[in-house]
């Protein structure tokens, strides 16, 4: 039953899309808007025959129907029911059928959130792309994908279950659907790109339109990264939380192009600029999100994170060829159209600032993704010789990337687009300048080394201040316009709050997020020691000023594994418990670490080895300060994503702060450049940053 229903929800998605694909075809050709509103019926279609298809690829899960093939393979009858749960997406055709959901609920929401210009072509050749890429993945469920194929021969009385590192930890249960709304997301963005090339549409509108969308998609594989760095540090027991694994950098890849759009992009709306740029942007972002889902589901890799060898390898390789030449194609095609007729009038601008980041963000995915692919390429032109890139290849760059931009991001929010002057950057970074000198001086006297960390802490301090200003004049801005209009003070106070909301101020809360998991990233890798005590029962050892004191052991049982824990007392308080674990009926056994976790240090306990002979244990120790603030920081980027997300708040066309900007300036899509506005003079400071003043920027 499990395996007709999928196999019905997977075809009624299949189906769904090719219909939409041939009716939006129909009526753009013939130039319809009733039938090109009729195409946009089927994305709800897509979405639930993949609903049907996860609902009943769950109940398989959740009853051990191993009948079906996927079932068999990762799952037991003492698998408990969040791993069964999280079964959905622990290996090939299961995360396949994850993408074409998730594709779904984003092209349902899509038609619905423009529904009332479904018989606009721009929207129309959008949603036909999206069904375009939703047909090749519920394709593959129908042919090397499919995640409903049942067993050959006797039906097996229990399964393997799921790999001992997936039912190990509750992350895995928002991990992954966070990279996959991420990741997915990017396809919106993708498909309106190509939309506006292909009708040449090519002013501002389908950017703005599609903001929202490309936020979301950042923020969710911002999160998603976040979390895959917090799983690795609770689960794999090396004591680090990201080692450059190609896995890993397949999911950096799209982010890093996405967040340079996402800057980039403003520069385009404010000043009509990087046409060419951003639309090679949003192209690659996607590009780059294939690419990675055949690095991690073809096989080609080998990776704690990576599914096992599939056929479906050159499918995913071939689509990915086809999606990057029809947007550079297209590009190209369109390129006399596309030139700017202006250009950045001062490096020492928001808009040189913004390139400057871009010119980091883009060069530095390229060398992330030449480490990654460069060994594949190698083993393929050299008869399967294997060589490996390791981490301090991508650390020689990440490193003076890293200090860069947290230098941008201090300085890109206090510059005014076109040009400024001297004295009007002294009056608006000297204080967050100040600060950042005062954090490094801070650091030196409570004896801290080493020329890259102190550099981290002074930028981090900087950047943090220069965006604690910029919200400070928001919502002083904000307030003061309210008492201005005659609110009585609690009214104001409550509107300079509600300022605080919206694309520039929620963009400074992302800075700030950034800045917290920058130094805590810093401080984490300088100042990491690592040892290995051996201790027997009863005995205590002093490391890194913490006392790790061995108690004893114990074992702990359950239906779905048994694991043998010591029992460690650190600083003669809290107890904590390293283990090893076996799950399932199988042999392997998978280390637990133990973290005693605050606001200062982590200190992280493994077990080494056990005793042969005798009772002296090894016990692996890491402390490493700050690592808590990743984790607060990746919340800190969620939170401003939200703000950023929300519509902020609208002045009236009297308001001398932003009004002119938007009220006389003439169309770009005519040729022409706004005019200046007045926080393009230095006159500007008393009032709040301008909008724009900072997606995740």
């Amino acid at each position: 039953m499990n395996g007709t229903l999928g196999h019905t929800g997977v075809l009624l998605g299949f189906a769904a899309a090719v219909a939409g694909i041939v009716v939006l075809a129909v009526g753009l050709g013939r130039g319809r808007s009733s039938t090109m509103r009729s195409g946009q019926l089927y994305a709800p279609l897509v979405l639930l025959g993949g609903v049907i298809g996860l609902v009943a690829m769950e109940h398989a899960l959740l009853n051990h129907d191993f009948s079906l093939s996927y079932v068999a393979a990762n799952n037991s009858r003492d698998t408990p029911w969040l791993y069964s749960i999280t079964g959905l997406w622990s290996a090939l055709a299961g995360s396949i059928l994850l993408w074409g959901v998730v594709l779904g609920g984003y092209a349902t929401a899509m038609v619905w959130r423009f529904r009332r210009r479904a018989g606009d072509q721009l929207v129309a050749w959008a949603t036909l792309v999206v069904y375009v890429v939703a047909a090749f993945f519920f394709g593959l469920m129908l042919g090397p994908a499919d995640p409903f194929k049942h067993v050959a021969g006797a039906i097996p009385t229990s399964g393997t279950g799921p790999n001992s590192l997936l039912q190990n930890n509750p992350l895995v249960l928002i991990h992954p659907p966070m990279l996959y709304l991420g990741l997915v997301g990017f396809t919106l963005p993708f498909a309106f790109a190509i939309a506006s090339l292909i009708t040449g549409r090519l002013d501002e509108d389908w950017q703005g339109e599609t903001r929202r969308w490309t936020l979301f998609a950042w923020a969710f594989l911002s999160m998603g990264i976040l979390l895959g760095a917090w799983w690795s540090y609770q689960v794999l027991g090396w004591g680090g939380f990201w080692g450059w694994d190609p896995v890993e950098n397949a999911a950096l890849l799209p982010w890093l192009v996405g967040t340079a759009y996402l800057h980039s992009v403003m520069v385009q709306q404010r000043r009509g600029l990087l046409r060419i740029w951003n639309l090679s942007l949003v192209v690659a972002a996607f590009s780059l999100t294939i690419l990675g889902t055949f690095l991690t589901r073809s096989g080609v890799i080998q990776s704690v994170h990576s599914f096992s060898e599939s056929t479906i390898g050159p499918l995913l390789l071939g689509f990915f060829g086809v999606v990057l030449l029809t947007g550079v194609g297209l590009i190209a095609w369109r390129g006399d159209r596309l030139h700017s007729s202006g250009g950045i009038d001062s490096p020492i601008s928001r808009e040189g600032a913004f390139l400057v980041n871009n010119l980091l963000f883009v060069g530095f995915a390229f060398v992330v993704l030449l480490g990654t692919v460069f060994p594949l390429l190698y083993e393929a032109l050299n008869g399967g010789t294997q060589v490996g890139v390791g981490a301090p290849y991508f650390n020689r760059f990440f490193i003076p990337v890293g200090l860069g931009l947290l230098f941008l991001m201090a300085v890109a929010p206090a510059l005014p687009w076109r040009k400024t002057t001297i004295e009007v950057m002294r009056g608006r970074l000297a204080v967050p300048a100040a600060l950042g000198v005062a954090a490094v001086v801070v650091c030196v006297l409570a004896g801290v080394h080493g020329i890259e960390p102190l550099l981290a802490f002074g930028l981090g301090a900087f950047a943090a201040a220069s965006a604690g200003r910029s919200l400070v004049l928001s919502v002083r801005g904000a307030y003061r316009g309210a008492r201005a209009s005659g609110a009585p003070t609690t009214r104001a106070a409550l509107t300079g709050w509600r300022g605080f909301v919206g694309r520039a101020n929620g963009g400074m809360v992302v800075h700030i997020g950034v800045v917290v998991v920058a130094v805590g990233l810093a401080a984490a890798t300088s100042y990491l020691h690592r040892t290995e005590l051996r201790l027997a029962p009863g005995q205590s050892a002093t490391f890194a000023g913490h006392t790790v004191e061995f108690v004893g052991t114990r074992t702990v049982t359950s239906p779905s594994h048994s694991s043998f824990e010591a029992v460690l007392r650190v600083d003669g308080g809290g107890r904590f418990y390293p283990a090893i674990s076996q799950f399932g009926t199988g042999s392997a056994t998978v280390g637990t670490p133990a973290i005693d976790s605050g606001w200062k240090d982590d200190l992280y306990l493994t077990i080494a080895s056990t005793p042969g002979t005798g009772n002296v244990w090894t016990f692996g120790v890491v402390e490493q300060p700050l690592v808590m603030w990743l984790w607060v920081g990746a919340g800190l980027i969620g939170f401003g994503s939200i703000l950023s997300a929300i519509p902020g708040r609208r002045r009236r066309p009297t308001d001398p702060v932003s009004a002119p900007v938007v009220a006389h300036a003439p169309s770009v899509a005519e040729g022409s450049v706004p005019t200046a506005g007045p926080d393009d003079r230095p006159e500007a400071e008393a009032d709040p940053l301008p909008v724009g003043a900072g997606d995740p920027s």
